[in-house]
This record gives C-alpha cells, sequence and structure tokens, in this order.
C-alpha cells in the first residue's frame, strides 16, 4: 500500500459518521513521505470522502520556519503554507498542517488529529486534566503508552504548534519517547504513530479510553492503574508480541 493509500485509509476510517471523531471538515491527517516532506489534508476537505487530490504534499522547511518568526500573522502563516506545496497547483494545506509538521520533524511517521464526542466531552469540562491523568485498563496501556500529554486551549495554527513543539521537546526528555496521544481542552485528541494504521489503532483505543472514563465518573471517581501495574504491562514479552502482532509484523 502506497504513504497515499494508506493516508487515506486512515482519513476515511476516521470520517465514518458513525464513529463520531469528526464530521464535515473537521480533523486532518498527516504522513511522512521522506526527508523533509509530509502529506497532509488539504483545507476544508472531508475525512471521510478525501480522494487524492485532498492530500497536499509539502516541504517540511518553509512551515517550521514560520514558527520562529516572532512577528509571524494568520498572512504569513497563509503564504508560508502556501509556499510549502511542492506541487504549487496543490490545494490550500490544512492550516494545522503546522502542528503536523512539529509532530513529524519529531521523529513520528503519521498523525492523525479528530474531534471525538466521548474525549471532548472531558475536554470540554473543568476535569479535563483527568483524561491524561493515567490508564484504566491494559489495553489502553499497550496502544496508548503510560503516558499522555495534555495540551491548554490555544489558537489553532502558531500558538498551537509552538506550544506543542516545545511540549513534545519536553515529553521526549522526561520519557525518552514520543508520545503517542496528545488530548487538546476544549477541541480534540492528536494521534501520533509510525505510520497511519498506528494512528487509527491510537485514536480508536483513546476514544475507548474516553467512554470509559465518562462511565467510571458517572458512577464515582475513576480508579487508574498503578505504576506497577504499568510498568509490568509495558515489559512483558507477551504484550511485546502483541504490539508487533497488531503493527503487522510477527
Amino acid at each position: 500500500m502506497t504513504t497515499t493509500e494508506a493516508l487515506l485509509a486512515l482519513s476515511h476510517a476516521v470520517g465514518e459518521p458513525h464513529r463520531e471523531l469528526a464530521i464535515l471538515g473537521e480533523g486532518n491527517v498527516s504522513a511522512s513521505t521522506g526527508t523533509g516532506r509530509m502529506l497532509v489534508k488539504a483545507s476544508g476537505s472531508t475525512l471521510a470522502t478525501a480522494g487524492p487530490d485532498d492530500l497536499v504534499e509539502c516541504e517540511l522547511a518553509p512551515i517550521l520556519a514560520i514558527l520562529d518568526a516572532e512577528a509571524a500573522d494568520d498572512d504569513d502563516v497563509g503564504a508560508a503554507l502556501m509556499a510549502s506545496r511542492v506541487d504549487q497547483e496543490a490545494k490550500r494545506p490544512s492550516v494545522e498542517a503546522l502542528l503536523h509538521a512539529v509532530v513529524l520533524a519529531a521523529g513520528a511517521g503519521a498523525a492523525c488529529h479528530t474531534h471525538p464526542v466521548s474525549a471532548n466531552g472531558i475536554l470540554s469540562s473543568d476535569r479535563a486534566a483527568i483524561i491524561a491523568a493515567g490508564a484504566l485498563f491494559p489495553d489502553a496501556i499497550v496502544v496508548l503508552g503510560q503516558h499522555a500529554l495534555l495540551v491548554p486551549y490555544l489558537d489553532p495554527g502558531l500558538a498551537l504548534a509552538r506550544h506543542m513543539r516545545a511540549a513534545i521537546a519536553d515529553f521526549v526528555d522526561r520519557h525518552g519517547t514520543l508520545p503517542k496521544i496528545a488530548y487538546l481542552q476544549n477541541h480534540g485528541i492528536f494521534a501520533i504513530g509510525a505510520d497511519p494504521a498506528e494512528c487509527l489503532r491510537i485514536t480508536e483505543m483513546a476514544d475507548k479510553h474516553a467512554r470509559i472514563l465518562t462511565a467510571a465518573l458517572a458512577v464515582g471517581e475513576p480508579v487508574f492503574l498503578g505504576d506497577d501495574v504499568l510498568d509490568r504491562i509495558e515489559n512483558r514479552a507477551d504484550e511485546h508480541h502483541r504490539r508487533r502482532v497488531l503493527q503487522g509484523k510477527r
């Protein structure tokens, strides 16, 4: 499967209406196409019906450069996004291409941003931080990892991308790896994977985590698994095997 085919498969899956992850023009997906380049969804395109023309190949350098331009405004961002296109006749990249560029430049192979009803119900409440407070069941650790990133609400575009760049660097310093999932307050979730297929697994598991957390909050206080359990599951040989199987490996 080509990168385009894999990214469209992810786009169509997370755009399915019954999943309640994204509607209309919400959300975006991306994947690395080699050193310094990515495919990203075009602005306004719908995940469920996106076609090859709705994916834009971009150079990362012009997008990342705008993050360091202190006086940059919306017009500068728009110009940088248009200039980043490998094919200058292609559609306009989503403004959140900035966020995708940050994540892929940090070493991810793909990313998927959605607005799940399940997660946003929590992220839009005064208890938003609880969604990133821990794991409630073993499979969440296998797919989402031991730690999640919680990001305060910031204006999509420059502000969010700049914050995410610093937050990811800090996360890597503390945990030695990229986060699998970032929860964006009053906004949505950002799945960070090695490829589009892993991003789908992360998105699906984050949705399940949010649904179980909501159910737990409805009857009492959630009981998160302890650090000893997290370490045990993270390092068990059979769980490493399951990860390999999920990745299509033996």
